[in-house]
């Protein structure tokens, strides 16, 4: 085994649901260890009904205490069962293994119970693990608060806890083995022509991740790409994926495309607020309310027509009910679904959106609302015509014509 070299695998729930799976999980470990020193992390083993998936274990005390002290407690023991079980087999084979929780592995959190943020990873147990040969099996998707009481960091957590330990470690390797083949142009359960992305930017996979594409955790991807840790992500049988890099030239302006829904459009009209003081103030108390109701807000445009943005699910009355007395006409459209397109390349290619307007025009899909940014194009369309429009937009941009990262 070479030494001064780390590598940090994570595994999912669909990689240790069956003893097949476990064995490869266990290869790929072995394997690694042949280069340097690993750490596995872990998520719990399968999906619901069987009886360790996170959702089985919340059934025990119901849905509403799943955001709570008790329930982070509760689900985080399905990531626990796991690596006791996966460093235990490892140990059978002959490769010195010892399973950790989150808080052992230093993993130290705020005490957002459900969706707990990462404050700093202390990684001097692993390290300690590591200098005796030992492989640290990790409960992934958890940590501890500063007082110590167990979190868990939202569904797909595993993988930030895995980029977060990553980062800590000054890892040589971060693998994210999964049950797909790395990060597509687009979904393959919809878009027939979906393709393996074989090298994608930081920021593409962070975009694509915050705008509905399933391959990676969204806050595992955005803390990558704020801290510049490069990673993989892999089928677990073939090893085969996406790397994702700071820096690749891609030869399109358009890596990928992603489609989420259901989401509410909401367009706020001033009314006859003359004085621009007063329509400040009005507007900074819609924003208000808004955000004590909880209500997360996206695509938001403010101009002198008024102000427009996107809630998630069917909430348009409860948007007009918070708004009712500020002399604001609320107009609301629920059942509406974000097409977004995701690319490096779209910053230095004129007529990207007027290609994506095409395509959607001649596929007969009604754009409801549209926002860019520096890599992303997000437009609002009928939920209905959601999945048409995402082919509409990967035929257009010819993402199942090869590797658009080449």
């Amino acid at each position: 085994m070479k030494t001064g070299t780390v590598a940090v695998l994570k595994f999912g729930g669909t990689s240790l649901a069956t003893d097949r799976t476990r064995a490869i999980a266990r290869r790929r470990v072995i394997d690694a260890r042949g280069d340097g020193d690993v750490v596995a992390v872990v998520s719990a083993m399968g999906r619901a009904p069987q009886p360790y998936a996170t959702d089985s274990l919340l059934g025990l005390i119901g849905a509403s205490a799943s955001s709570t002290r008790n329930g982070d407690l509760l689900i985080a023991g399905g990531e626990i069962i796991s690596a006791a079980v996966f460093a235990q087999e490892l140990e059978s084979e002959g490769t010195p293994a010892i399973a950790l929780t989150g808080a052992q592995a230093g993993i130290v959190t705020d005490e957002r119970f459900g969706d707990a943020r990462v404050r700093r990873v202390e990684p001097q147990a692993l390290r300690e693990l590591l200098a005796q040969g030992i492989v640290p099996v990790v409960a992934g998707f958890q940590g501890a608060s500063e007082g110590g009481a167990i979190t868990t960091l939202g569904r797909g957590g595993t993988d930030l806890s895995a980029i977060a330990i990553g980062e800590a470690l000054g890892a040589d390797r971060i693998d994210i083995y999964t049950d797909v083949p790395g990060v597509m142009t687009g979904d393959p359960r919809r878009v027939a022509g979906a393709r393996t992305i074989e090298r994608a930017t930081l920021e593409e996979v962070s975009e694509l991740a915050q705008h509905g594409a399933k391959v990676m955790h969204h806050k595992a991807a955005e803390h990558a790409r704020r801290s510049g840790t490069r990673y993989r992500i892999a089928d677990l049988a073939s090893d085969r994926g996406t790397t994702v890099d700071e820096a690749i030239d891609h030869h399109r302006p358009v890596t990928g495309v992603a489609l989420s829904g259901r989401l509410t459009w909401v367009r706020v009209i001033r009314g006859d607020i003359e004085n621009p003081k007063r329509r400040m103030e009005t507007e900074l108390e819609m924003f208000r309310r808004i955000a004590e109701a909880g209500i997360s807000i996206d695509q938001v445009t403010i101009n002198q027509a008024g102000v427009a943005f996107v809630v998630t699910g069917d909430r348009g009355g409860e948007v007009r009910r918070l708004l009712g007395d500020l002399n604001l006409a609320v107009r609301v459209r629920e059942g509406c679904a974000k097409l977004s397109v995701v690319g490096n390349g779209m910053r230095e290619a004129p007529g990207v959106i007027y290609e994506l307007t095409s395509a959607l025009a001649d596929s007969n899909v009604e754009i409801i609302h549209c926002t860019d940014s520096n890599v992303t194009i997000s437009v609002l369309v009928p939920v209905q015509d959601g999945e048409r429009a995402e082919e509409a937009a990967h035929r257009q941009f010819k993402l199942d014509a090869g590797d658009p990262s080449r």
